[in-house]
């Protein structure tokens, strides 16, 4: 009976998979059906999430724009570039007193103006966010007054909204708040604002609209967000909040709204806004599923 034992023993030993071989093998198989795939194989990935988030953040949250004239000085000068807070108005906000902000040409503002034509790359960079806007029918200007505001400038003295006389200091040196084109008493209709540009007397603003069909006023509808940061040249980078004249009590009820997207804005290297933001995106996803990857030919 020793004998019988010994061979069942020696049977099984050899003529059986213990469990533990047949998960190592198991293990090696999966190993060889699912080998590490290298860096060069997850880049093609890696840049399509990357363009897909930029174009997605150049569309809803920011966008990087060029500074084409010197109306804005010396707030912003020629060349700069800033990024603007697409997404505060998906929400419903409006812009606000003092708030700097980019709008589509409202009635031929830029009519006469030379429109520089960007060939296919800069198209296509543009609308992905790699380059600032390439559509010049975009102006920028400043917003003096909103809706249901009563905004005057007389000759020799300083712009009037709501009966609060503004102290302005972002105003070029040497100009006057409207020595060149005084205007007023005016109301500011509903879903309009008045807007002005900081160096005024180079700026076709508002004022110099009064006539067209949209009597100076830009309607809300037409603004593509609020200018949050001057990203370039790094030797300009700020912010830019609200004057404090905005804030002075009597002025308005209305409760500003919050900047959505600022912080990620002034993070953002110059002028790559949506891209940058776009790549740190993909990255996090690519490393997720580099990871499942291994977890998956490791077994654990």
């Amino acid at each position: 009976m020793g004998d019988v034992a010994v061979g069942a023993r020696s049977g099984r030993d050899e003529g059986e998979e213990r469990p533990d071989d047949a998960e190592r093998e198991a293990e090696d198989g999966g190993a060889e059906a699912r080998p590490h795939r290298s860096f060069w194989k997850e880049l093609p990935l890696l840049i399509g999430i990357a363009l897909l988030l930029a174009l997605l953040i150049k569309t809803f949250l920011v966008q990087a724009f060029s500074i084409p004239s010197d109306s804005m000085q010396n707030t912003l000068q020629r060349g700069d570039r800033v990024l603007v807070d697409k997404l505060t108005p998906w929400f419903g906000s409006e812009p606000e007193r003092g708030e700097v902000v980019v709008f589509h040409d409202p009635a031929s503002w830029l009519a006469g103006e030379p429109t520089p034509e960007p060939n296919f790359a800069q198209q296509v960079l543009s609308k992905i966010g790699l380059m600032p806007s390439a559509d010049e029918k975009d102006l920028i200007k400043r917003t003096i007054a909103i809706g249901g505001d009563t905004v005057e400038c007389k000759k020799g003295g300083p712009v009037v909204v709501n009966g609060k006389e503004l102290d302005e200091p972002y105003i070029y040196p040497g100009n006057t708040p409207c020595d060149d084109m005084p205007f007023g008493p005016i109301t500011v209709p509903k879903g309009k604002i008045w807007v002005m540009g900081d160096h005024r007397q180079n700026s076709q603003d508002s004022r110099y609209h009064m006539q067209d069909s949209t009597q100076g006023f830009v309607p809300v509808d037409k603004v593509v967000g609020r200018a949050v940061v001057v990203a370039w040249p790094v030797t300009r980078w700020a912010t830019l909040p609200i004057p404090d004249t905005f804030d002075q009590p009597g002025i308005g009820n209305q409760t500003k709204a919050t900047a959505m997207g600022l912080g990620a804005a002034g993070l953002a290297p110059v002028g790559l806004g949506p891209a940058a933001l776009g790549l740190a995106g993909a990255v996090p996803a690519v490393m997720w599923r580099r990871r499942r990857l291994t977890s998956g030919t490791t077994g654990r």
